[in-house]
């Protein structure tokens, strides 16, 4: 924890994963750059020790880009709301285990006290924002998709109102990239073969080229490989690209 004459400072393996990442995303896609982060937390949470969330807020907070108190506070709307996304994802847990973990180095004038989800309702403005939002990224599939829930509608509700509705159409601090950003990297983290499927023909659709979705697919990989775990599960771009 830090405390006013010993600043923290990050754990230089973490210093390391965090610098491939953002070199790797940064050098060799065309998505907006300061995105990175995006993904890094959702591995992050979807893995082993969310609780290094902590590492990812120290690291960003020691760049020039988030020396103001304005700047933190958007900093960590962003954090807060990729980890609020990932609930629906992993489980409540670790989300929570790592949103008080960065809390533990918040100061003061860097907290950010908005609330994005004040006053939500689950009626049909809600079902309409979550169907939309599924449909473009599943198109033609969604029907067929919905179906392997015909014998199990709580599954299906869960997606449109739940999933979809509550959790992922809403665009007050996290834009559709920035939203498949959490969701895809969440999702193969936890090497789940059929969702990654799904998701990386999902991020196709809303327009990002193959090459840069690799590249995704490739630090999710070198978050994985730093905490030991095999993704063997998972299907390759390149096997989802005929679906797209």
């Amino acid at each position: 924890m830090s405390t006013q004459h010993t600043p923290p400072t990050i754990d230089p393996k973490y210093h390391d994963l965090f610098k491939s990442l953002e070199t790797h995303f940064q050098t060799n896609t065309a998505i907006p750059a300061e995105k990175w982060y995006i993904l890094a937390i959702a591995t992050l949470v979807a893995g082993p020790d969310p609780e290094r969330a902590d590492q990812l807020y120290l690291y960003l907070t020691q760049q020039e880009a988030y020396r103001a108190p304005s700047d933190r506070q958007a900093l960590i709307r962003r954090l807060r709301e990729a980890l609020f996304k990932s609930i629906i994802i992993v489980g409540v847990c670790k989300p929570i285990e790592a949103i008080l973990a960065i809390g533990k180095y918040e100061r003061d004038e860097d907290k950010d006290y908005t609330f994005t989800r004040d006053g939500w309702q689950s009626d049909g403005a809600n079902h309409e924002r979550g169907t939309a939002w599924l449909e473009k990224l599943y198109a033609r599939n969604t029907t067929g998709t919905l179906d392997f829930f015909r014998a199990h509608r709580d599954f299906a509700w869960l997606s449109t109102d739940i999933t979809y509705g509550l959790f992922l159409s809403d665009r007050a601090v996290l834009d559709d990239l920035d939203t498949q950003l959490v969701v895809l990297p969440a999702i193969m983290s936890q090497n789940l073969k059929n969702e990654t499927h799904w998701h990386i023909r999902g991020t196709r659709r809303l327009g990002v080229c193959m090459a840069d979705v690799k590249v995704v697919w490739e630090c999710v990989k070198i978050t994985a490989g730093f905490y030991g775990v095999a993704l063997d599960k998972v299907p390759t771009v390149e096997e989802v690209e005929p679906d797209v």
